[in-house]
Formats: C-alpha cells, sequence, structure tokens
C-alpha cells in the first residue's frame, strides 16, 4: 500500500489541473444543508481577513484513479471521488456562480470568465464533475453548462432541493462579495489559497481502506458512509470469492440506498440505527446510537463472512426504504419525532403481515404513541425498552398480528385519554406543542372529511395548500383566531388555534377575527368552515365561543386517540 498511496498537498488550482471527477452511483447525493455551506463560506471570509499569504487546508479528498482520456492536445486523469464530494461540489458550484457574476466588458474580468469556462466545462463538452449519483433532474450538469437552476421549491428529492439551494447559496454569497471586494481576488483567493491533502489510489480494494483508516483517526465523519467502506474493505480481505462480483452487487445495493435516503432522508440517520437495532442478535433496550450500529454491523460482517455482508447492505436497505415510507407520509411522519416509537413503526412495515393487518398495526401504533408523546407530552425516557423489545419481537418471533396489536395497546396503559384530555383543557397549545398541533387538527379535518363523506384532498388547491403547510415550520400556519396581539387570557388556547396555508396566515396577523372570514373560506378546509360558522353566529368570537369549540374538539379527540 505504501508505493501505491502518495498524499499530495494541493491548492484547489493544482487540485482541479488536469484531473476530472466523477461521483459514482453508489456514493451519497449532494446533502450538505445550509450550516455546512455557511461553515464553507465563513472559512473563505476569514482567508480574505488574514490576507494574501494565508492558506487553509479544507479537508482530505479520496479518490480511485480510473483512466486517462485524452480531450483536444490535453490529456486528463479520470477519478472517482469516494470522500470529499460535498465539499468538492458546493466549490465548484460556488466558482460557477463566480463566472456568471463576472462583468465580461472588464478585460480583467472577461479574461477570467474565459478561464473559469475552460476549467468547468472542457471544449469536448466534459464537465469538470460529472455527478452520476442521483441527479435524476440534471440540476447540476444544467446549471454546469447553462448556468440554468430552477427554485428549490421544484425540487422532487430532498437531494435535489440541496443542490438548487446550494446554487442559491453561492449565488448569493457571490452577490454580497461583489458588493464589497472584487470577484477576481475572490477567484484567486478560492483556487489559490484553498489547500486539500489527495490520495490518488489507482487500487479498488486499497481505497475503500485509505479511507476507513482516514475516518478512523478523528475526522469528520457520516457513519453510513464509513459503514459502506467498512464491507466494501472487509470484501476484498475474504479469499476465495469473486471480488468483482460481490463488490458490484454491494455497489448496487448502496446505490439503491443512498437514492432512498436523497429522496427524504438526507443525513438522518435513523435508517442505519434502527438496522443495527432491529438485526442484533440480543434484545434491544433502547435504539443504538450512530457509532454502536457501525460497530455491531462490522463485527457482524467479519464473522459471517461475505453472505452476511451482503445480508447488512440489504437489510439496510428494507429499513432504509421503510423509515423512507414513513418520512414520505406526512401524518406517520408528524406522530412523533421519538426515536424507540419511530422504530416501532418500522418494525411494524417490516413484518411479515397481510396489507391489511400491517395498516390496522400502525393505526393502533398512531393511536397510542401520539397519545403518549403528544397529548401527555412525554420525553424518550418513556416506554423505552419496552417499545425496543416489541419492535425486536415482531421480526424474530410468531407473534400474530392479534398478539402484537394486543402489545401495542399495553404500550399505553398507563396514559389514559381521559388524562390527557384534561391536559389541554385550557392549556397553552401553541408553545412547545406547534408540530403536535399541526397534526392534531389535520386529523380533525380528516375526520371532518370523512364525515362528509370526501376525501382529504380532494381538489387541487387543498392539496397545495396542505402540501404548503407540511412543507414549512408548523409555526408558520398555526393561526390565532383572536390575533395574539389582543393579549386574551386563551389566547394559545386549543379553541382559538386553526390551521392555514402560510401565505394566508403571514397575511392575517392582526386583523380582527371577522375580517378572516373570507381569507378562511378560500382555504377549502372543513375545520376553518366550522369556524366561519361560528364567527357568523359570534362576530365578536367571545371567550364563550372560544370555549365551546375547545370542547368539541377535545371531545373529539377523547375517541380518535382512544385504543381503536
Amino acid at each position: 500500500m505504501r508505493n501505491q498511496i502518495r498524499p499530495e498537498f494541493l491548492s484547489l488550482a493544482y487540485l482541479l489541473h488536469n484531473r476530472l471527477f466523477n461521483i459514482p452511483d453508489y456514493q451519497r447525493a449532494y446533502s450538505w444543508t445550509h450550516r455546512e455551506r455557511k461553515d464553507l463560506f465563513d472559512d473563505i471570509t476569514n482567508v480574505q481577513k488574514e490576507g494574501r499569504d494565508y492558506s487553509h487546508f479544507m479537508s482530505t479528498i479520496v479518490c480511485l484513479r480510473q483512466d486517462e482520456v485524452q480531450l483536444g492536445t490535453d490529456r486528463f486523469i479520470k477519478l472517482d471521488i469516494v470522500d470529499g464530494q460535498q465539499r468538492l461540489t458546493t466549490l465548484i458550484i460556488l466558482l460557477k456562480a463566480i463566472r456568471q457574476a463576472l462583468d465580461q466588458k472588464d478585460k480583467g474580468q472577461k479574461e477570467l470568465f474565459q478561464e473559469l469556462s475552460n476549467l468547468l466545462v472542457k471544449g469536448s463538452g466534459d464537465l469538470l464533475l460529472l455527478q452520476t449519483n442521483h441527479d435524476t433532474s440534471n440540476y447540476f450538469a444544467n446549471y454546469m453548462c447553462a448556468g440554468e437552476a430552477p427554485s428549490p421549491a421544484e425540487a422532487k428529492t430532498l437531494a435535489d432541493r440541496e443542490l438548487l439551494d446550494a446554487i442559491q447559496d453561492c449565488k448569493q454569497y457571490v452577490e454580497d462579495w461583489r458588493k464589497k471586494a472584487n470577484l477576481i481576488d475572490l477567484a484567486a483567493l478560492i483556487k489559490n489559497q484553498l489547500f486539500f491533502i489527495l490520495h490518488e489510489v489507482p487500487d479498488e480494494k486499497v481505497v475503500h481502506t485509505v479511507f476507513e483508516v482516514l475516518n478512523s483517526r478523528g475526522m469528520e465523519v457520516v457513519w453510513l458512509d464509513r459503514l459502506k467502506s467498512i464491507l466494501m474493505k472487509l470484501i476484498f480481505s475474504i479469499r476465495n470469492v469473486n471480488h468483482v462480483a460481490q463488490i458490484r452487487e454491494l455497489y448496487t445495493t448502496w446505490r439503491d440506498i443512498y437514492q432512498t435516503i436523497g429522496l427524504h432522508q438526507g443525513l438522518n440517520t435513523e435508517a442505519l440505527r434502527f438496522a443495527a437495532t432491529l438485526y442484533s442478535s440480543d434484545v434491544p433496550s433502547r435504539p443504538l446510537g450512530e457509532r454502536e450500529a457501525v460497530d455491531l454491523l462490522r463485527l457482524k460482517a467479519k464473522k459471517g463472512g461475505a453472505r452476511e455482508i451482503q445480508k447488512i447492505a440489504y437489510r439496510l436497505l428494507k429499513v432504509t426504504k421503510a423509515c423512507d415510507a414513513i418520512i414520505s407520509n406526512s401524518r406517520q411522519n408528524a406522530v412523533t419525532r421519538i426515536a424507540q416509537a419511530r422504530l416501532l413503526a418500522v418494525a411494524i412495515r417490516l413484518g411479515k403481515f397481510e396489507e391489511v393487518d400491517r395498516e390496522k398495526l400502525l393505526d393502533a401504533w398512531e393511536r397510542v404513541s401520539f397519545r403518549i408523546y403528544g397529548l401527555h407530552d412525554k420525553d424518550a425516557r418513556t416506554g423505552v425498552g419496552d417499545y425496543c423489545r416489541l419492535s425486536w419481537d415482531i421480526l424474530r418471533s410468531d407473534f400474530s398480528p392479534e398478539d402484537i396489536l394486543i402489545r401495542i395497546r399495553e404500550l399505553g396503559k398507563n396514559y389514559p385519554i381521559e388524562e390527557a384530555i384534561d391536559r389541554l383543557r385550557g392549556a397553552d397549545c401553541y408553545h412547545d406543542w406547534m408540530n403536535e398541533l399541526r397534526y392534531f387538527l389535520y386529523c380533525y379535518e380528516e375526520h371532518l372529511l370523512r364525515k362528509s363523506k370526501k376525501a382529504i384532498n380532494p381538489n387541487p388547491k387543498r392539496t397545495r395548500n396542505w402540501n404548503d403547510i407540511w412543507a414549512e415550520n408548523a409555526s408558520q400556519s398555526i393561526e390565532h383566531i383572536e390575533p395574539q396581539s389582543k393579549g386574551a387570557k386563551d389566547t394559545h388556547g386549543l379553541g382559538n388555534l386553526m390551521l392555514l396555508p402560510p401565505n394566508i396566515n403571514s397575511r392575517l396577523q392582526a386583523k380582527a377575527p371577522k375580517e378572516k372570514v373570507r381569507h378562511y373560506r378560500e382555504t377549502g378546509f372543513l375545520h376553518a368552515d366550522e369556524v366561519v360558522k361560528l364567527l357568523d353566529r359570534d362576530p365578536r368570537w367571545s371567550k364563550e365561543t372560544r370555549k365551546e369549540r375547545e370542547k368539541e374538539l377535545l371531545d373529539w379527540a377523547k375517541n380518535r386517540w382512544a385504543d381503536g
């Protein structure tokens, strides 16, 4: 290995010189958020403050060397990025944003424009960085080639949205820089004062070892990515197996894992933690942490050989898909963020049940879990062992759906619905309860629609309104019928709260209740229609009317979250 690895300390300019980078499909999709990008921008700004003689180490880049190609008269080394893709992708987007902002009437900026054009997209049309991993809408390629990128609101997946957000963030950073300094200086700083350590490895077997060794020495790590390299390294260490076939199968499974994660999960670690917890040999008393999960799965892989390694990856894929099914279901995703409760929902989805039984079990899980963690407002210490043991049993026992149903209901036996309702009566249901309130009122809307024999989303307008409500922070959709500014004692009580799409809610603010009636009708929500009828009867929206509405909601909730 010593002869194959020659780490190089390179500025970004030298890192990009005569190299073409590819992100293979078994790698994670772009997943940096605004926070990580802000940290990068802050690093660049700090370098500027230190002056031109200052250099800043950014990160390590690990690549698998592929082949050499000739484009025109130039030769380029093609590299698959194994580690470092998030930072490199963001910097390349930033260089593109600089190119777009340059004034070609200025001689110096025109020269930089051409220089960046040649760097980012070669004359043959080859991209400096090729995103082959889950950029299904070709947003990155379109931006690199044509400078075009739609609004992040148009993205269909979380990965696409982060990529489009990255383009917007980079454009904004360039615009902010241009107001106070020269863009030529920004480009020069990025190219010449940001440094990387490049590990360019020609051996597929070795490259995953390099990744694991580097990430075992205190470097920042995404544990799911680390597990992938651990498994791939182990495959190569096993004798008398077809390494090519085994590694290709593993690549395919991880491609599917990352593709699923890129839809809604991003850097969420639930799938990794839940997979290790559910498939542990010992009955778990709590969901495992990330490091624990990787250590457990590594040990299983070492003991079990190639078949066990493939089994671990496949099970992780199954759990990833089960997690995605919950996250993509707005109602189920909103039930609770308590890990052990979500673990049970994943286990139910993975269990060998008929679909009708699975739906019945998920309904019972939803009732009990929201009653405990939502209505009773219990924290993650409550029921952790019972939830985890039941989850583990579902995948290992011969319990019938009826047996599982009984055990789910037993989880909530010490948390009666009557006490939960008493807690809400006259309580502040706004502060520290907004996510629960949004879910509560959504379920009430479902109830009204079923009662009126309508679907939850019977028309495009209502669909759009609910999508907006789920997409934004809950606080942006919670409407105080009697405005908060009036200072009524029960302003934050259940009887004075409803849901509105964020764009409508933000317009109403301190308007009097009777002035909001038209806007309430526009939503198409049945619970808004109920409020309108009450306002028609009592335009002052008196304390008595608010109390009456609270009672109606609590009477309904008493049945909704009792054991069905």
